[in-house]
C-alpha cells in the first residue's frame, strides 16, 4: 500500500501547533520562536515532510533559489563560479541548483527555460563565449546575470579581465628576461583571442624580444600541447624559444610533458606559463605558473546582481534590463616553478577570497 502524501496539517498535528504556525515556520521563521520553530522541524523531520513548492508559488510565494548553468564541470574556473555563488546565495537566504551543459549551448538554454518554469527567483548562466556570442532574449520574465563572459548588449555581465589577463602573462615573461617568447593555442574563444590581444599589447612596448605566435592547439587538449611542446623542443638550440605562455593551462601542462619528453629542463632551458588559473590543470610534474581570474568573486559578484533585480522585480513587475551593466574582475599573477619563482603578485582586494588557488 502506498503511503499518503504528508501535509501541512500532519506536521502542525505532530508538533502540537497551529496550522498557521507551521506555515511561517516554513516561510517566515523569524516570525517564530526559536523553541517552536525546533519543534516544527522535529515534527518534518519525522514525517519526512517536503514543501509543495509549486503550491506555494500559486498561493503567492517567492521561490528562494536561483539556478546556476555551467558549461561543463571539468573547468576550475566553472568550480570556483559555482563556489562563490552558493557561498553568497546563502548568505542571503537563497539556495542554488546547478546544471551541467555538457558543452553545449543549445542545452544550457533548455535548462534556463526549466528554471524559468519552475519559478526560479533568478539564473547565472556561464555560456561557451565563441566568437559573436549574444545573451539570448528568450526569457526576459527571469532575472539573469551572465557569468565569465562580457557583452554590449543590455543586461548583466560579470567576468575576467581577458586583456589584462596576457598582459599580466606577458609582463611576467618580460621580467624574465625572455628573449623569445612563443605563444600558443587556437583563439577560437573570445576570451583566448583577448589574452592573445593583450600579450601582443604588451610586447609591442618591447620590439627586441622575439615573439612567435602558434595558432595550434584546443584551448581544453593537453594532447594538443604535448604534440607542439615536443616538437618546439626538438628544434635547433638557436631556434627554441626560452619562454612559452599557453593560452590555457590545460595547454601548457601538456607543453611541460611533452619538453620533457626531449629532455629539457622546465624552467632551467625553457619556462612555461598558462593564463587562465584552472586548478584541474595543476596536477602535472612542475607546479604551473598562471594568471587566475577569480572565479569565486565572478560567482559572489553574480549573485548580488542577481539579487539586486530579484528587489527590483519585487518592487515594478518584470523589468528586463535595457542597459549595460557589466563588471570585470581583476586577475592576478600566480608565479610557480614552472617559470623559475614563486609569489602571488598584482593583487591587493582584500575582499576577494584566493584560498581556492594557492
Amino acid at each position: 500500500m502506498s503511503k499518503a502524501r504528508i501535509t501541512i496539517s500532519d506536521v502542525a498535528r505532530e508538533a502540537g501547533v497551529a496550522l498557521g504556525t507551521v506555515s511561517n515556520a516554513l516561510n517566515h521563521p523569524d516570525k517564530v520562536r526559536p523553541e517552536t520553530l525546533a519543534l516544527v522541524q522535529e515534527a518534518i523531520d519525522k514525517l519526512g515532510y517536503a514543501p509543495n513548492q509549486s503550491a506555494r508559488m500559486l498561493a503567492g510565494g517567492h521561490n528562494t533559489s536561483f539556478g546556476l548553468v555551467l558549461p561543463s564541470l571539468s573547468h576550475g574556473i566553472s568550480l570556483q563560479i559555482a563556489n562563490g555563488a552558493n557561498a553568497e546565495a546563502r548568505k542571503h537566504g537563497y539556495g542554488l541548483l546547478i546544471a551541467n551543459a555538457d558543452s553545449d549551448n543549445d542545452l544550457g538554454q533548455k535548462y534556463v527555460s526549466y528554471f524559468a518554469g519552475t519559478q526560479m527567483a533568478g539564473v547565472l548562466v556561464q555560456p561557451i563565449h565563441t566568437y559573436g556570442w549574444k545573451p539570448s532574449s528568450a526569457m526576459r520574465s527571469l532575472p539573469t546575470v551572465w557569468l565569465d563572459c562580457d557583452s554590449e548588449e543590455p543586461g548583466y555581465f560579470v567576468g575576467a579581465d581577458a586583456e589584462a589577463q596576457g598582459r599580466l602573462m606577458a609582463e611576467h615573461a618580460i621580467d624574465c628576461g625572455a628573449h623569445h617568447v612563443v605563444v600558443l593555442g587556437k583563439d577560437d574563444l573570445d576570451k583566448l583571442g583577448k589574452r592573445l590581444a593583450g600579450i601582443k599589447q604588451t610586447m609591442e612596448l618591447n620590439p627586441d624580444i622575439v615573439l612567435e605566435i602558434i595558432d595550434e592547439g584546443a584551448w581544453d587538449s593537453a594532447h594538443d600541447g604535448y604534440a607542439i611542446g615536443f616538437g618546439l623542443g626538438k628544434r635547433e638550440e638557436s631556434k627554441q624559444p626560452d619562454f612559452i605562455i599557453a593560452l590555457s593551462d590545460v595547454l601548457a601542462t601538456g607543453v611541460i610533458a611533452g619538453l620533457q619528453a626531449t629532455g629539457r629542463n622546465v624552467p632551467n632551458d625553457i619556462r612555461v606559463a598558462g593564463c587562465d588559473g584552472n586548478p584541474l590543470a595543476w596536477s602535472g610534474s612542475v607546479p604551473l605558473t598562471t594568471i587566475a581570474p577569480p572565479g569565486y568573486e565572478i560567482g559572489r559578484k553574480g549573485v548580488r546582481y542577481l539579487i539586486k533585480q530579484v528587489e527590483e522585480k519585487r518592487r515594478v513587475g518584470n523589468a528586463w534590463p535595457t542597459e549595460n551593466h557589466r563588471e570585470f574582475v581583476r586577475p592576478f599573477l600566480l608565479a610557480r616553478a614552472s617559470t623559475g619563482v614563486s609569489s602571488v603578485t598584482d593583487f591587493a582586494d582584500p575582499d576577494i577570497d584566493i584560498s581556492g588557488y594557492l
